[in-house]
């Protein structure tokens, strides 16, 4: 197994394999069932209690029996399965097959052992036999299940699988479809939740500590993360281990961590990256579950580091450890239960409720004492460092979970699984926000591309960007940005509109921060009259009442409270910016507490902003425990800030999208003219696959004739009749206008096939001889667009929508989203192009069909969803008319590309 009878599609899927999480936070390691693997599984069968034997057989096997079970499941034809194996020794602990009954249908079956039931791992199997069957066409699953296995029935039934039991005498027939619905993606992504938050609590509550390299050197990184876990308090045993001392800071020290009487769930290893896998190991045996490797000299160093980190990650494999790191400076949890401050930072931060992950080790070190002189509490903190395996990923869920955290806070280097973070900071985001600084936006990365989409987004992370904003993350550009936001996010209400009141004492300022915001999107809004009333009531002649109100340099900190409420209650502003420039006279300590004084006389929730234009810490008002106000050092910045809030806020209200679906889909049809196509090999699609692929989703290529010579061209243009384009088929010319390679508005054949003889001509004498040419009709007059697709390495089919035409590259105007796009997507990129009002009307112009536009963004994302095969797409131009579009040219190049790791792998 499997069998000689599995399709190559099929193939494609069983040589992935890889480490599954499962609900306690442990792994395991699943890969194809081999027929070396028969006394493994004989072992597995063996071991098995009484009563689980005989829920499996439906009597008690003695060890023939067993054995013979054995050798029959190995070696099942038209049939597959997995093994789940754990420990150094990959013993198997999990088994699962289906063997076929007919075409469409298979029976599946599996076995746990018994001291991993319950953990999720049947659940695991069973959906990824589910794909695998999928992929090969079987459509049905069914199962007999003992009556009384009601362990099994809530196997099937915790998979989101829509199953339907019937009875039989003493037991169940279980009939299920093998294709995955949203409701059993749904039950899978919360198994993973709860598997990864159950993995961090490892890390985040111990119930004790080893430091593995503590030192008695105060100074030395061993010292230093064994001297923070001491004098935080953490409420649990720590223990130092280091051969060479008998105590550490008065507590006795052991000389390794086999040697420590009590169990340890957590232990800290600073050791030379030489002696890690040792260490592990010992580790391993003490029955340690999380490790945090601190130690540098891993993937980050080179092939040897690599090699290493592949070492130790076989270790932790091995023995169901969880690790953080290596290269990473530790980690931190607030809460005053647990009190844990494994890192060698100089200072913790307060206590608050910001999650907070770094990537880079060095740069965590200041970005915890930046956030400690900011007042910025946070309630857990991570360096992640070479993120072996716990990620980023890993984090959004355990923050989500945590009652401690309201916000979270991210820098990252690099993504593992963009489309998995992207998932899960979607839904995330609808409870939590989330705050990235994401380095790399140079040109470093650029990938090589051949067509106009690949031009306009290389040479940037556009796609990072899009990634975001679909799933509702604030990006800022820099570190200081990052803490700005969260300040606001932490402390203040999301404002619940764009309208911005702003308070200040100086008309510079004041005019600063409402260009910003306006600049941003924000809006300044004039305050209705009752409120400019009741202000002109105690402000002097000279101030202002619209918005900005500028109260004038003389005015008291009294007239800050004032000018407070009246414009905090102001049904016309969502939001309050209020900016203090020290004048002789008033004290910012005075203005600081007016401030906070009247924040709860502002009768609906609204966030207020603080600028104090001062070379002076912010006053210590602002900072009470009952009211924390942000305090910036500039309008423009808290402006910044607010737009950010605003922003999150706006998708945060929007309803959950969805990606687009068409009946009219010819999905079979499509992967055919692909898979015909890649026995060429690798390369551009030829006009008439192009043509059936686009027909296959619906999109509205123009009418057109495929010819090899031109003859054939003059004899096409008879039958199409009207006014046609000529076009050669030279697919290594990109821009064929300027290579002679388009001639339009060309009557009848005797004039088509002059100017095919004559195009045949020039580009033979520039290299770019021709295969054949390409006849269309004339295409309406309309607004020319681009739509099309890269292929992301990393983030998968990244979709454009631009001008097009001859000016694509010279306007370089594109939006980009990530697939698979919804209505809401499709709609926001067009309305986003500073060219959009020419699809509106511009200057008298007629009124395209911007649904239509709509419609054949979807209608690409759903192909390139469906082929990923499609490593880039041009249609180009994409003329949209005041009724309908037409694609005027369309390039596609395909690729081949590795299967996607089985549900649950991770990758």
């Amino acid at each position: 197994m499997p069998s000689a009878n599995i399709t190559a599609k099929e193939n494609a899927n069983v040589r992935r394999d890889g480490d599954v999480v499962l609900r306690d936070g442990s792994t395991v390691h699943i890969r194809v069932m081999r027929a070396s693997d028969e006394a493994g599984l004989c072992a597995l069968l063996t071991s098995l209690s009484e009563e689980s034997r005989w829920l499996r057989f439906y009597c008690l096997q003695n060890s023939a029996g067993l054995a013979a079970e054995a050798h029959r499941e190995v070696n099942l034809d038209q049939a597959f399965g997995l093994v789940a194996c754990s420990g150094d020794d990959e013993r198997v602990v999990g088994h699962a097959f289906y063997a076929a009954i007919d075409e469409q249908r298979a029976e599946v079956a599996f076995t746990i052992a018994n001291e991993f039931q319950g953990r999720g791992l049947g659940t695991i199997l069973l959906c990824q036999l589910a794909e695998v069957a999928a992929a090969n066409g079987i459509k049905v699953f069914e199962a007999d299940v003992v009556a009384a296995n009601h362990t099994m029935l809530h196997v099937f039934r915790a998979s989101g699988f829509p199953i339907e039991v019937s009875a039989n005498a003493g037991q169940l027939h279980v009939v299920f479809p093998t294709s995955f619905t949203d409701e059993a993606r749904k039950q899978f992504e919360r198994r993973d939740s709860i598997a990864s938050v159950n993995a961090l609590k490892l890390f985040f509550e111990p119930r004790a500590v080893a430091v593995i390299g503590a030192s008695r050197q105060r100074g030395a990184i061993g010292g230093e993360v064994f001297h923070n876990l001491l004098s935080y308090g953490f409420k649990g045993p720590v223990y130092p281990v280091n051969p060479s001392a008998s105590e550490i800071e008065k507590v006795p020290a052991y000389p390794s961590i086999e040697a420590i009487p009590g169990p340890v769930d957590l232990a800290v290893i600073v050791v030379p990256a030489a002696k890690v896998i040792e260490v592990a190991a010992a580790c391993a045996r003490k029955n340690v579950k999380a490790l945090v490797v601190i130690s540098a000299g891993f993937s980050e160093t080179g092939k040897e580091g690599k090699a290493r980190q592949a070492e130790l990650m076989s270790v932790c494999r091995g023995a169901g450890i969880r690790l953080i790191g290596p290269n990473c400076m530790g980690i931190a949890n607030t809460n005053p239960g647990v009190l844990l401050d494994a890192t060698f930072a100089p200072g913790v931060p307060p206590r608050g409720r910001v999650g907070f992950s770094s990537q880079s080790g060095a740069l965590g070190l200041a970005i915890m004492e930046f956030a400690s002189s900011l007042g910025l509490g946070i309630s857990t903190f991570v360096s992640v460092g070479n993120k072996a395996d716990i990620s980023g990923n890993d984090l959004l869920r355990y923050w989500e979970a945590d009652d401690d955290t309201d916000v979270i806070l991210l820098y990252l280097e690099s993504f593992g699984n963009p489309k998995k973070f992207s998932e899960i900071a979607r839904r995330v985001g609808r409870k939590k926000p989330i705050a990235v600084v994401k380095s790399g936006r140079s040109a470093a990365g650029a990938r090589a591309t051949s067509s106009h989409t690949g031009a306009l987004i290389a040479a940037s992370d556009v796609t990072v960007d899009a990634l975001f904003r679909q799933a509702g993350v604030v990006r800022t550009d820099t570190l200081a940005e990052l803490f700005d936001v969260a300040s606001l996010l932490s402390n203040q209400p999301l404002p619940e509109g764009p309208r911005v009141g702003i308070i200040t004492n100086a008309g510079g300022p004041a005019i600063l921060c409402a260009d910003a915001c306006e600049a941003r999107g924000l809006e300044v809004p004039v305050l209705s009259e009752s409120s400019r009333a009741r202000l002109r009531a105690f402000l002097p002649a000279g101030a202002s009442v619209g918005n900005p109100v500028d109260m004038i340099a003389s005015a008291p900190a009294d007239h800050y409270r004032k000018a407070i409420e009246i414009v905090g209650n102001d049904d016309n502003v969502d939001s309050l910016i209020v900016i203090f420039t020290p004048p002789l006279v008033t004290r910012a300590d005075d203005v600081g507490k007016a401030i906070v004084e009247a924040l709860p006389q502002i009768e609906k929730s609204k966030p207020l902003l603080s600028v104090f234009l001062s070379s002076q810490p912010a006053p210590e008002e602002l900072g009470g425990s009952a009211i924390r106000i942000p305090s910036y050092s500039f309008p423009e910045t808290a402006a910044i800030a607010l737009a950010r809030a605003t922003r999150y806020q706006q998708w945060r209200e929007r309803r959950e999208t969805y990606p687009a679906r068409f009946e009219d889909i010819r999905a079979d049809e499509a992967a055919a003219i692909v898979a015909a196509a890649l026995t060429r090999g690798e390369g551009w699609l030829r006009p008439d696959e192009v043509g059936g692929l686009l027909s296959c989703y619906g999109l509205p290529l123009i009418e057109q004739r495929v010819v090899t010579n031109a003859e054939e061209a003059g004899a096409a243009a008879e039958q199409i009749g009207g006014e046609v384009a000529l076009k050669a088929i030279a697919p290594d010319v990109l821009h064929k206008t300027e290579a002679g390679a388009v001639r339009l508005h060309l009557t009848g054949g005797d004039a088509v096939r002059a100017a095919a003889h004559e195009m045949h001509e020039v580009l033979n004498s520039r290299g770019h001889a021709p295969s054949g040419f390409v006849v269309q009709r004339m295409a309406q007059r309309g607004v020319e667009m681009l739509v099309g697709v890269v292929h992301d390495p990393q983030f998968g089919p990244v979709v454009a929508c631009g001008a097009g035409g001859v000016q694509v590259e010279l306007l370089k105007d594109v939006s980009v989203r990530l697939t698979p796009l919804s209505n809401e997507d499709a709609a926001e990129m067009i309305r986003a192009l500073k060219t959009y009002p020419l699809l509106t009307g511009f200057r008298g112009s007629v009124i395209a069909d911007v649904a239509a536009l709509e419609e054949g963004l979807l209608r690409v994302s759903a192909m390139v969803e469906d082929i990923p095969q499609i490593a880039e797409l041009d249609c180009n131009p994409f003329v949209v008319h005041q009724s309908g579009a037409t694609i005027l040219d369309a390039r596609i190049r395909v690729t081949t590309v590795a299967p996607p790791p089985l549900v649950g792998v991770r990758r």
